[in-house]
């Protein structure tokens, strides 16, 4: 089986150009423009001498942050409470876009494979697969929020024991660098497994009506078989929203800024970059079917005319 990058990337924007393009559709651009705005909800020293001075000073504070937001909170029971009130109705407001934001994942999904402006029917139609996404989510969250938490509170703790031990102004090469690939694997991994999830895990869902545990067992099935090619996917998105994000700049600039302030208005930034959001859904889904027909999402080409068979002659 040869699973290419170009090929699939190339037929993406052969149907982003159809959808979109020929003929263009206002009202299509502004109805999956919104589904894609709903899918997209939740994926954006000073000194000189060497004793400790106000570096090392600063460096102190910097490890006794916790400690003291900790004390000054205890000392203001009423920005105390008002913070709570504000992490409590961050959360629940977190929690309620990553609600539609999946069920929206299906629904810009459903109008990218049928070609169609949708909004009503795969709302209700995916409403089991895009519950089971939400879940799946927030559960994801919370694990990733005990993690990096788990890591923050090591790095705090650490190095405010190793400071005090006498490491003036500085920590331990070993200790900052191997903290910090930590980290940075774990970012990374978090990234794949968040690209994964909607770049193949939810086209599963999609495709055979399944939970989003039964399409990670597809996927990571596909996965074992095929790691390499589904990292260098990764790498591929990496260069395409590199390549975004120039042409973004580059445009803003060109209209004297007024562009930047017109993608930063929601809704309105996701219906005129469309084209690119909506090659990226089909790139998706075009290299996944590579990998079998019984992944394939988007419905096969009606067949032509039948070609008449040729005429043979006739023997005198």
């Amino acid at each position: 089986m040869t699973i290419r990058f170009i090929e699939p990337l190339s037929r993406a924007w052969d149907r982003m150009k159809k959808a979109l393009f020929k003929p263009f559709d206002l009202h299509k651009w502004l109805v999956v423009g919104f589904n894609a705005f709903l899918a997209g909800l939740m994926e954006l020293n000073n000194g000189s001498s060497g004793s400790r001075s106000s570096k090392d000073t600063t460096f102190r504070e910097f490890l006794d942050f916790p400690r003291r937001g900790w004390t000054w909170l205890m000392d203001n029971p009423g920005w105390a409470i008002a913070i709570l009130i504000a992490a409590v109705v961050l959360i629940v407001l977190l929690i309620a876009l990553t609600w539609v934001s999946s069920r929206g994942t299906f629904m810009f999904l459903d109008n990218v494979v049928r070609d169609k402006a949708e909004v009503a029917r795969p709302w209700q139609e995916y409403h089991r697969e895009g519950d089971s996404l939400f879940v799946w989510r927030l559960a994801y969250g919370f694990v990733l929020l005990a993690v990096f938490g788990s890591l923050a509170v090591y790095f705090f703790t650490r190095a405010s024991y190793l400071y005090d031990r006498g490491f003036v102004g500085h920590l331990p090469i070993a200790f900052i660098l191997g903290t910090g690939l930590l980290a940075f694997i774990l970012a990374v991994l978090m990234a794949y497994v968040s690209l994964f999830l909607s770049s193949f895990v939810a086209p599963l869902m999609y495709k055979n009506r399944v939970t989003a545990m039964q399409a990670w067992k597809l996927f990571l099935s596909l996965f074992g078989h095929y790691p390499f090619h589904f990292l260098g996917y990764g790498l591929i998105i990496i260069l395409l929203m590199m390549g975004f994000v120039a042409a973004v700049i580059a445009a803003g600039l060109m209209t004297c800024c007024i562009g930047f302030f017109l993608l930063i208005i929601p809704y309105i930034g996701t219906v005129i970059t469309l084209p690119f959001w909506y090659t990226l859904r089909a790139f998706s889904l075009e290299f996944l079917a590579q990998f079998g027909p019984e992944h394939g999402l988007f419905p096969p080409k009606e067949a032509g005319p039948a070609a008449p068979a040729p005429a043979t002659e006739q023997s005198a």
